[in-house]
């Protein structure tokens, strides 16, 4: 059953991907003159230069950040667990707009931008991890939740210090896949789908450890050892995937509670899951967040910067998340 479902799924993503790559108002002819490798003329061109890598950006965006949260809720133990609520996703933008600022990290550099955000989202995460050490895993979200404040605080002052500095600043702080081209992925694509690589060859001791620390010691897997490795794990995926496209929020909550439904418990079915209803899910939102900017594109603003993809997946997610707290309180 997992397989047919994650055969499914992988049909999806295929048809999310010609939408996406349709919905910026592209011809389908146009679309058949790039996939056959050659692109000619202009209109080609803009697909295979920015269509492709945006879609590529939604794509392991997503992904990365599914994985991510299906980590952290099987580690944590908690539901609610997602990298934007751990510190992780504030810490990896502030690291992005930091290094920016501060001139150690140039603005166009894929491999300096992904160190950054790396530095960035460990520093936040180990700031949560030991703000609630002692109070246990489940009490992480609240002191990752104070965390991201303050951390997603720092980010606004650094912006209101030098805003002449951070010309693409909505991108970072919302969350976008536009603008990104072959070089910005030719770092950091290897970057996720090793770690993805990873977390699924450690699929069977994420399995022990989400049955809680007691479990895992009498299958004789250390759980805080575990635990830290998985939460450096997700720490890099979500890095990379602020690295790639900055805070897109939600995802991470939201993606990992299908990949589980797909999995139906099948323990090594939970990471293809969860990256590929997550690629899945940034995918559409991208494509919807480019038809919006078409329909208002008459608009003053529109001719400035698009509808972020961000705003699509917080207004979605925000959506689940009050499902998710209202299932969490039915007795």
């Amino acid at each position: 059953m997992p397989f047919v479902a994650m055969l499914c799924v992988a049909v999806l993503v295929v048809a999310a991907a010609v939408a996406h790559l349709l919905s910026p108002g592209v011809a389908p002819r146009t679309l058949a003159g790039v996939l056959d490798g050659s692109p000619h003329g202009l209109a080609e061109r803009i697909v295979w230069e920015l269509g492709l890598p945006r879609l590529l950006t939604a794509a392991l965006t997503g992904a990365a950040l599914g994985v991510a949260g299906l980590v952290l809720q099987g580690a944590l133990r908690n539901p609610l667990a997602a990298p934007e609520f751990t510190g992780v996703n504030p810490g990896a933008v502030l690291g992005v707009l930091a290094g920016v600022a501060s001139g150690v990290v140039p603005a166009d550099s894929p491999a300096g931008t992904l160190a950054a955000a790396v530095l960035g989202g460990a520093v936040g995460g180990v700031l949560s991890w030991v703000f609630t050490a002692r109070g246990g895993p489940e009490r992480l979200i609240a002191g990752g939740l104070l965390c991201s404040a303050v951390l997603a605080g720092l980010s606004t002052m650094l912006l209101a210090y030098q805003p002449a500095r951070f010309g693409n600043a909505l991108r970072w702080l919302v969350g976008s896949a536009e603008g990104r081209v072959w070089d910005h992925l030719g770092v950091v694509s290897w970057w996720i789908v090793a770690w993805i690589a990873v977390m699924w060859a450690c699929s069977p001791a994420l399995a022990v450890l989400a049955g809680g620390d007691d479990h895992a010691a009498s299958l004789g897997l250390p759980p805080h050892a575990a635990r830290a490795a998985a939460l450096a794990g997700a720490v890099a995926l979500t890095a990379g995937a602020a690295g790639l496209a900055g805070a897109v929020a939600f995802v991470g909550l939201a993606v990992p509670h299908a990949a589980r439904w797909l999995a139906r418990r099948e323990p090594r079915a939970g990471v293809p899951a969860a990256a590929l209803t997550g690629a899945v899910a940034l995918i559409c939102a991208d494509a919807l967040a480019q038809v919006l900017t078409r329909l208002v594109s008459g608009g003053v603003l529109a001719q400035r910067v698009g509808v972020p993809t961000g705003v699509v997946t917080a207004l979605a997610g925000a959506a689940v998340l009050i499902a998710l707290v209202r299932r969490e309180r039915t007795p």
